[in-house]
């Protein structure tokens, strides 16, 4: 009777082990057990956007696609694209999965994960008389653009450095909240160029029944897409990568 004992003590302990190394992992990975919080601006088709109430796109189905590896739901928190970031530093979300470029500025703040390549295009109205098709083409030119995103850095420098010093007119960097919100200046002529992600630009080009157009023939700034989680998070870095390893190699 007493190696009986002896032996289901032995083995509930292990039990007790582990149930205790389960609930670290999660304490240590995602803020909540079974919960794949993802933060993202659900103002950005294709990547993610409202269908009756409804947050769809590439991102959802990315990150959909990791939870269901991680064993988790996904939820998804809808965040200024400029403060996402900061929610992911904050405890707002385990993760950012918002067609978000990966940068070196960025991942002075987070970890990067590289999920897609993509870059962005020129949008102008249909009947503008100037059609830029590269960057150096902007000089002198008011360009929109989403606040936060990296083309506004990026812009300002060329215009410095290539625009300026070779005694062209600066290009106006004008900055709005939202990318639906700088197509209306676009199309109110309160901007005269628009950078958006090649999927984006391209959608937004057929909801303004092609009011507006891409004039650039070639990808401009082409980067890496980054999924972000902040440095510490060990655990889930890791069950990042994992999940992100499994869906690219089974195909889905």
């Amino acid at each position: 009777m007493k190696n009986i004992k002896a032996s289901l003590l032995a083995k509930l302990t292990v039990v007790g082990l582990l149930s205790v190394s389960v609930n670290t992992a999660f304490a240590e990975g995602l803020m909540s057990e079974g919960s794949f919080k993802v933060g993202l601006e659900a103002t950005y088709p294709p990547f993610e956007s409202y269908v009756d109430d409804k947050i769809v796109g590439f991102d959802p189905d990315v990150a959909a696609l990791l939870a269901e590896q991680m064993k988790a739901k996904p939820e998804f928190v809808d965040n200024k694209f400029a403060g996402l970031i900061l929610g992911l530093t904050s405890n707002k979300f385990d993760a950012v999965i918002s067609g978000m470029y990966v940068t070196e500025e960025r991942q002075k703040k987070a970890y990067a994960i590289p999920y897609a390549r993509t870059g962005a295009s020129i949008m102008i109205p249909t009947n503008s008389t100037v059609k830029p098709e590269t960057v150096n083409d902007l000089c002198g030119m008011k360009v929109g653009l989403q606040q936060g995103t990296a083309w506004v850095k990026s812009l300002n420098e060329h215009s410095e450095t290539y625009c300026t010093a070779n005694d062209k007119k600066a290009i106006e960097v004008l900055e709005f909240p939202t990318a639906p919100e700088v197509s209306q200046a676009l199309l109110s002529g309160n901007v005269q160029a628009q950078i958006e992600i090649n999927g984006a630009a391209k959608l937004i080009v057929e909801k303004t029944k092609k009011r507006l157009m891409i004039s650039s023939p070639d990808l401009v700034y082409p980067q890496t897409l980054g999924i972000y989680v902040k440095k510490d998070n060990k655990a889930l870095i890791t069950e990042i990568e994992s999940a992100m390893e499994a869906i690219t190699s089974n195909g889905s």
